[in-house]
């Protein structure tokens, strides 16, 4: 009989920021398993979002007593295999040698065994499955409890295992099955007897008052949040990144959550606000009340574990607790200040970066040096790049970075505008270490992009010239976020850079330090990121190629390109000419192969119409085109090629290439030399060829 099964582990409290991944393969590896044995259809639904500080379960609608008993026919070996052979055979299909069949096949008779599968039952597997699950958590570390052996990442005191109404027998680390769950260590019942496996949401919240399922807890505390902030008229913030991180890991702090309002005084505004909301969210896991324009307010919104009728002594006690995190900050703060930021720059020489690539200091005056560079050549102001790119790492030993290093950057912004450093210079400081992360704003300015940049490839020249490239899925130093940022400021910011010079010059810093020449790996490895970023824009992979097999030096320039080609493959004489480009880079490798020279087709050499006619009409069309290109209209460029469609078709129709006139063979491949270099000038088109 199919019914609803469940299956709890009740443990001390889980680590709360790996709960939901914990819950969801436990449940998931259960669901497959039961659906490997034939106990439940593959198309069922599970709910996997069980999950509490003090619990991971799953439920399984639909769940057999019994898999259902099937017959497979398996061919064995030849009938004239050896004796030993056929027995193996017989032996690992559960059937005796006498009751393998023969059968005829092209490759000769062979034995065959009627093979029954299936006929699992659940209370004689089910432990063996959970068992299972245990083992393929993500648990970094286990830990034993008692005086037993058993290991778990926190220790387990109950296991549910209930089919419908019954209890399936078994084991699971040393605990015995049962019907009994326990509720909210305070607020709930301490022991729940459920009659079946249906009801167990329904008591686990009436009597025991949890919320299990974790994506309904996340939706009510989020539903109590934005009431509360509505009632004070603020908003949970605009960065939702930040906002939904804390939101999962308070999920998994509560099971039944209650969201109370706290307040600090207004003397600690003078604290810098990103100071102020670090401490609320990554020491208490408040979640801070911003105004209309995104300031702080002295009001923050708690999510307890507790619902009481009079919240007073909840919130008081998180106040007293908070003040002392935020008077951290505001001495800290104060502190840093007394020193100029120019002051710690010396101290950057004790710092070590790497111990193949010298101090903090020696770093700094690296990309102060690339950063002025980098600046004139945007024709943006050198001296203030330089001024940020000194400064830059100086805010690393301060008291409030060492405190939360999460701060670099913008508390070094504070402290260069606190020290009357001009506003340009504050923000590239601020902004050198953009993009943090995917999606992250970009420097503003191209002085802050100087120092952005210089900052990106001074890291990616270094390691790698010290040959720390990322392995796998490894890349502990953050060089994929480093070239992706070095892109999206290039591309997004729409600089004038050439990718080629600014990694000389980046590599042209570590002269005198044995720090090899990494060139072409490192930009391989740029393009390689380049090329993932240009899919995720909505490029396709041959559009992509077509561009990037030209090696662009310009990056900035190939989204233009990459658009030029999109409205090119819209043209009914793009499949053909991209057809014919493959044909001619084909004749032409070939014929390099052989040694043939050709350059530079001249039209006194040419015999036949047809290519003499391709001759003319390369020409005019290329006239055309090259204003264009020069414009940078890429997409006028390709369009005015279409014309060619005609001329090449009829050339390759009637003309042989490979002549035997030694002159007119060569003639005949620069004409094609000289098609392929104007039509490839924005991409390679014979890339578009399927």
């Amino acid at each position: 009989m199919a019914a609803t099964l469940l299956i709890e582990l009740l443990t001390e409290e889980l680590p709360p920021k790996a709960l939901r991944e914990l819950g969801r393969t436990f449940a998931t590896s259960i669901f497959e398993d039961l659906a490997k044995q034939g106990l439940v259809a593959a198309t069922v639904t599970p709910n996997i979002n069980i999950a509490t500080p003090r619990r991971l379960a799953v439920i399984v609608p639909a769940v057999a007593e019994q898999a259902a008993v099937s017959e497979r026919e398996v061919q064995g070996p030849s009938t004239s295999a050896p004796q030993a052979a056929i027995a193996g055979f017989a032996k690992k299909h559960g059937v005796a040698v006498e009751a393998l069949q023969r059968q005829q096949t092209p490759k000769g008779e062979v034995f065959v065994a009627r093979a029954k599968t299936g006929g699992a039952a659940l209370k004689s597997t089910l432990a063996e499955i959970v068992e299972n699950a245990v083992k393929k958590l993500p648990i970094p570390k286990v830990m034993r409890w008692g005086s037993g052996s058993e290991q778990f990442v926190r220790p387990v005191h109950g296991l549910v295992m209930l089919h419908g109404s019954s209890v399936v027998p078994g084991k699971v680390l040393g605990l015995a099955s049962g019907r009994r769950t326990r509720g909210h260590r305070f607020m709930g019942a301490g022991e729940i007897e459920l009659g079946a496996a249906d009801e167990y949401e329904s008591k686990l919240s009436g009597e025991g008052m949890v919320l299990a399922d974790f994506e309904k807890r996340k939706a009510e505390i989020d539903r109590q949040l934005q009431a509360q902030a509505k009632r004070h008229g603020g908003s949970l913030g605009a960065n939702l990144s930040e906002y939904q991180a804390l939101l999962d890991e308070v999920t998994a702090l509560v099971e039944f959550p209650a969201v109370y309002t706290g307040a600090f005084e207004e003397a600690f505004m003078e604290v810098p606000q990103e100071c102020l909301i670090l401490t609320m969210r990554q020491n208490q896991k408040y979640f801070p009340l911003f105004d209309a324009a995104g300031k702080l307010l002295p009001k923050f919104l708690i999510v307890s574990n507790m619902k009481v009728a009079d919240p007073r002594h909840i919130i008081g006690g998180n106040e007293r607790v908070v003040r002392p995190r935020l008077e951290d900050a505001r001495f800290f703060y104060n502190q840093d200040r007394k020193a100029r930021l120019e002051t710690r720059v010396p101290q950057l020489a004790k710092v070590v970066y790497h111990n193949k690539l010298g101090s903090q200091l020696e770093r700094v005056q690296r990309i102060k040096l690339l950063a002025g560079g980098i600046a004139r050549a945007l024709k943006a102001d050198p001296l203030m790049a330089e001024r940020a790119a000194e400064l830059c790492k100086a805010d690393l030993l301060s008291g409030m970075v060492g405190e939360f290093p999460e701060l670099q950057g913008v508390m070094g912004r504070y402290y260069a505008l606190h020290d009357g450093e001009p506003a340009a210079v504050a923000d590239a400081i601020e902004s050198h270490y953009r993009p943090r992360f995917a999606g992250d704003r970009l420097p503003e300015g191209n002085v802050a992009c100087a120092v952005a940049l210089a900052d990106k490839l001074d890291t990616l020249a270094g390691l790698f010239g010290i040959g720390e490239q990322p392995t796998g899925e490894k890349d502990p130093f953050g060089l994929r976020r480093a070239a992706l940022g070095v892109i999206r400021i290039i591309v997004e910011r729409n600089l004038s850079l050439t990718l080629h010079e600014l990694l000389a010059v980046a590599f042209e810093g570590y002269r005198g330090k044995d720090v090899g020449q990494a060139h072409t790996d490192l930009q391989m490895f740029i393009f390689a990121r380049f090329e993932s970023y240009l899919k995720e824009q909505g490029f396709s992979s041959l559009q992509v190629e077509s561009v990037l097999a030209q090696n662009p030096t310009r990056l900035n320039l190939v989204p233009k390109q990459l658009e030029a080609v999109k409205a090119f493959q819209g043209l009914p004489e793009a499949e053909s000419l991209a057809a014919a480009n493959k044909r001619v880079a084909n004749i032409l490798r070939q014929a390099a192969e052989k040694g043939e020279s050709f350059a530079n087709a001249e039209r006194q050499e040419l015999k036949e119409a047809a290519e003499i006619s391709l001759f003319d009409a390369l020409q005019k069309a290329t006239a055309s085109a090259n204003p264009l290109f020069e414009r940078g209209d890429y997409a006028g460029y390709l369009r005015t090629f279409a014309v060619l469609k005609a001329p090449v078709d009829a050339f390759f129709d009637k003309v042989m290439v490979m002549a035997e006139q030694k002159a007119l063979r060569r003639n005949r491949l620069a004409l094609l030399a000289d098609l392929r270099k104007a039509m490839n000038r924005v991409a390679d088109i014979s890339k578009l060829a399927v």
